[in-house]
């Protein structure tokens, strides 16, 4: 695939987004008189006394701080505030802008700010605080206590999600200057799980675009490098310009008598990149990488400019979407289209182009999102879209069982791939990419997911496993005997699915596991030759601090807690005669397991700290833990039986595992050594290689690499599949095991 020179281009000229007014480095702070004027310039309820009394509060509450960069820290409330008045978003929140590190870095107080700028900016600079002053156990839960709040304070006023995105878009700007690289990497890797698929539900996709190629330079400077290189050097060799291509639709268009407005892009390396992954291909490979917008003046001739370039341009099957009739849950509208360009006068070689098709009014919506229709203050109302969001929010926030639960299924639920399905009846249910017919029984009703058993999709009987995809009729069938089962957290992309079924399996095993916790503790009192007496029990639930009896022995038969810990805690003036459990190193960092069972890791599927697992119980054997979607536990589907909940622990960075990657690498001198560079950079160790196939111009090789975590071997799968020595690489899965398993239990 050849690129064009040049990266953005128009028929006529274009006029600068009002976010890249603010993206060059500048080191000189606004001043206040030219805040005040420029949110006056659009918002006439301006209260312009409190807007400056809050540059002063703010400025000598942060006194003399400085950034890593130097600048002084009030510059960054200011260029929030600034980054706020762009998007022309009313006074109370650019206030709340210049304010929202206060609480959190000075002595300022949340009271001191309601009394002195009144409840609802108090509201907003509450909502963005982070709860630094409370005591977690760990960054992770703190992280994760602050996004609760987050949401909460969100599904209560949209605003206070747009100060955040506007905090987090300058502090990405200005992330080069912090000296840590892994802070550096902690922070982007936040921004892409986090805050810019936020940005995406909220339909701001200038924000969301920013942020992720300021944090994918980050979080994999290496593969980012990689990318931009290649699409430099694909550019620089390509004669064609995207004026030429933006010439020949224009024309197209002007000879049907259609007034059209017409940019052309490069898309971004970020996107370029998740492309590759989901396609498993080079840049080279991709067919789409260039983008041209057709802005017209209503639905009617967006249609027509449709049809136009059908009729004139041969156009990809499968790859056109309608998104003016049937929106994106985020407001977003547009017609996409991928069309073949042919060889002409006009464009000198054949190319494959994604047209977007839309109005003016879509084009500003698609770019700036709720920002573009903003109802607080100014009349004009976008209050459907604001209700929908918040109404997301809130049952993110009620169905999450804890603040862990709610980050993670945030992380799933807000990702940007969506889809559209049908109930019978015609409702409308949006869900992420690769959702199944779980997933959409859940969105339809809690109980609905609980009973499900099996899906009629377009008609046609399908498994409970399978992928929707967009537009497809879904019918779901229940039975009131059925319950949700273990494995389904693996198949669900929801986090109101996975929350649900979570929550719905905890009850049932809740009541093994104490049976199981009274079996262990009643052993270990014995050995001990001491009573297992109702008294001992609540004297250990004291000191254990739990809640019930039946919580610790819970806690036991799920072996978060040792049997001699209930011991020990029944008899606190007795430990010197108490029997220790002896431990030696190496402990398998998996909870769900029963103390002392024997543990395997599976070789059809390499397992890694951070996949779905499961565990498979076999008589004699132990348990053999499996990734949660490993074609071997197609052979234990009638077998619940020997199904086994369990999970990584959190991960331990001298924690080492095994993963196995096959590469076709070019049979070139230094492919080798590119390779194994390449790996040791990114913090892999190679103990195993093997060449099972070799030709005249390629290597088939089976790597094992030591890795931390799955994260860290698909950075490691991410910077090779950059370089131009690997062809191909791929997560290894030994199909040849997995039959013979399989062959085995039948």
């Amino acid at each position: 695939m050849s690129i064009p020179r040049s990266s953005t281009t128009s028929a006529e000229t274009r006029a600068p987004s009002v976010l890249e007014v603010t993206r060059p480095a500048r080191r000189r702070i606004m001043r206040q008189y030219e805040l005040a004027e420029k949110v006056s310039s659009y918002d006439r309820n301006t209260d312009e006394n409190l807007l400056n009394k809050a540059y002063v509060f703010a400025m000598q509450m942060h006194g003399g701080a400085t950034r890593a960069s130097g600048d002084p820290y009030f510059s960054h409330p200011v260029e929030v505030a600034g980054i706020l008045a762009d998007l022309k978003l009313d006074y109370m929140t650019v206030i709340a802008g210049l304010l929202h590190d206060t609480v959190e870095d000075t002595s300022a107080t949340v009271e001191r700010i309601e009394a002195a700028f009144g409840q609802d900016i108090a509201r907003l600079v509450d909502g963005v605080t982070k709860l630094n002053l409370v005591e977690f156990d760990s960054q992770q839960s703190r992280q994760a206590e602050s996004f609760r709040k987050f949401v909460v304070a969100m599904a209560e006023d949209i605003r206070v999600l747009l100060v955040k995105l506007a905090d987090r878009l300058h502090n990405m700007r200005t992330l080069h200057h912090v000296p840590d690289t892994a802070k550096r990497a902690r922070i982007a890797v936040e921004t892409l799980e986090i805050y810019a698929p936020l940005a995406e539900r909220i339909g701001m996709q200038t924000i969301q675009t920013e942020l992720e190629d300021l944090a994918f330079r980050h979080a994999h400077p290496q593969v980012y490098d990689s990318v931009r290189t290649r699409l430099e050097y694909l550019s620089e060799n390509n004669p064609h310009t995207i004026e030429d291509i933006s010439r020949e639709l224009t024309r197209a268009c002007c000879t049907a008598g259609i007034e059209v407005r017409i940019s052309g892009r490069i898309k971004s390396p970020y996107a370029i990149w998740t492309k590759m992954q989901r396609k498993n291909v080079p840049v080279e490979q991709l067919s789409d990488i260039v983008a041209f917008r057709m802005i017209l003046p209503d639905h009617e001739d967006c249609y027509r400019a449709l049809g136009i370039m059908h009729r004139a341009y041969r156009m990809l099957p499968g790859r056109f979407k309608d998104f003016i009739s049937t929106p994106k849950p985020n407001g977003y509208r547009s017609l996409h289209t991928v069309v073949i360009i042919p060889k002409s006068r006009a464009v000198p070689m054949s190319r494959t182009v994604e047209l977007q098709i839309r109005t003016e009014k879509m084009h500003q919506t698609a770019e700036f999102g709720v920002a573009a229709h903003w109802s607080y203050k100014l009349g004009i109302n976008g209050g459907q879209d604001f209700a929908k969001i918040q109404e997301e929010l809130r049952a993110l926030e009620q169905t999450s069982e804890n603040s862990q639960d709610l980050l993670d299924n945030a992380k799933l639920q807000m990702y940007p791939q969506q889809i559209c399905c049908f109930t019978p009846k015609g409702r409308m249910v949006f869900l992420p990419g690769n959702a199944t017919p779980i997933d959409f029984a859940y969105a339809v009703h809690t109980e609905v997911g609980d009973t499900c058993v099996s899906a009629r999709i377009n008609g046609v009987d399908r498994r409970l496993s399978t992928t929707l995809r967009n537009g497809d009729q879904v019918e779901i069938i229940t039975s009131t005997t059925s319950a949700p089962k273990p494995f389904w957290e693996g198949l669900v992309q929801t986090g109101r699915a996975r929350s649900a079924i979570r929550r719905h399996i905890r009850q049932q095993e809740r009541g093994q596991f104490s049976a199981l916790g009274s079996q262990l503790v009643d052993r270990v009192f014995l050995l001990a030759d001491l009573p297992r007496t109702a008294a001992a029990l609540e004297t250990a639930r004291i000191t254990l601090g739990f809640d019930t009896v039946e919580d610790v022995l819970v806690e036991v038969g799920s072996s978060t807690i040792m049997p001699e810990k209930v011991l020990q805690a029944a008899f606190p003036g007795r430990q010197d005669s108490l029997p220790v459990r002896r431990t030696g190193t190496g402990t398998v960092p998996i909870t769900g397991l029963t103390p002392g069972v024997a543990v395997h890791y599976a070789h059809c599927c390499h397992p890694l700290p951070g996949e779905r697992i499961v565990g498979i119980m076999t008589t004699g054997k132990g348990v053999t833990i499996h990734t949660i979607d490993c074609e071997t536990l197609e052979g234990f589907q009638s077998m619940p039986e020997k199904w086994i909940d369990v999970a990584w622990e959190l991960a331990n960075d001298a924690d080492l595992h095994v993963g196995r990657l096959r590469v076709v690498l070019a049979n070139a001198p230094g492919s080798l050594g590119v390779m194994s560079t390449i790996i040791g950079q990114n913090d892999g160790n190679i103990i195993n290689l093997k060449i099972p196939r070799r030709s005249e111009d390629f290597f088939d090789l089976l790597v094992d690499v030591e890795v931390r975590d799955i994260r860290h071997l698909t950075h490691i799968i991410a910077a090779l599949r950059a370089s131009p020595v690997i062809t191909s690489i791929e997560r290894d899965r030994d199909e040849e095991r997995t039959e013979t398993y399989q062959a085995a239990l039948a």
